[in-house]
């Protein structure tokens, strides 16, 4: 039963990966772009005149630490796929610790920054009142945020199944006995074969 299930575990990865590296670069793009937008008098973030731009109302419109956290997720994936063994999982383990810090974010700047942006509004118009919407751009947080919990959950539950790099890449230990220099063409190709220059 084992046997049978290892093969198919191990077709997890390249799945897996993709769809957690898009998500990632998705939700990283989409922490960007403004969660909110919102008018008071006659100011209006929409509008993106001048007079938006010089009270810098755009900084309350987007997460930092969304798109810090969608980054981290990112860096998580490309070592996840360099390294091997007890480190790989706790890079996978951290990753999902990631995906789901980014989650939880995204769900809370939703209030956060209707509340903050409407307050920069109104004391910018010198306005009573501010009418301030959720853009796309969160939505689409939202779900890239919801896949990438999912892929890195996925990673932590398969990594250990997952196909690894192969030794050759490492770097050569201290103490190593040095390579000796190869005489005939079989050499040079079994050199090659085992992921070292004979011509360096």
């Amino acid at each position: 039963m084992t046997d049978v299930a290892a093969p198919d575990r191990r077709r997890t990865f390249g799945p897996v990966v993709l769809v957690g590296v898009a998500a990632g670069v998705l939700a990283a793009v989409a922490a960007n772009r403004p969660w909110v937008s919102g008018s008071a008098g006659a100011v209006d973030t929409s509008a993106g005149d001048e007079l938006t731009s010089v009270l810098r109302l755009d900084t309350f419109q987007q997460s930092p630490l969304a798109g810090a956290l969608a980054l981290l997720v990112l860096a998580c994936w490309g070592v996840l796929l360099v390294t091997r063994g007890l480190f790989r999982r706790g890079v996978a383990v951290l990753g999902a610790l990631a995906a789901v810090a980014l989650l939880v974010t995204t769900v809370l700047a939703r209030g956060s920054l209707h509340d903050s942006l409407a307050q920069a509004l109104r004391e910018a118009a010198a306005a009573p009142t501010a009418q301030v919407s959720v853009t796309g751009w969160w939505w689409v947080a939202l779900a890239a945020s919801v896949v990438v919990v999912v892929a890195s959950v996925a990673a932590v539950a398969l990594v250990a199944a997952w196909p690894e790099m192969g030794a050759r890449y490492d770097a050569p230990a201290q103490g190593e006995p040095p390579l000796r220099e190869p005489e005939t063409n079989l050499d040079i190709w079994k050199a090659l074969d085992e992921g070292h220059d004979p011509t360096a």
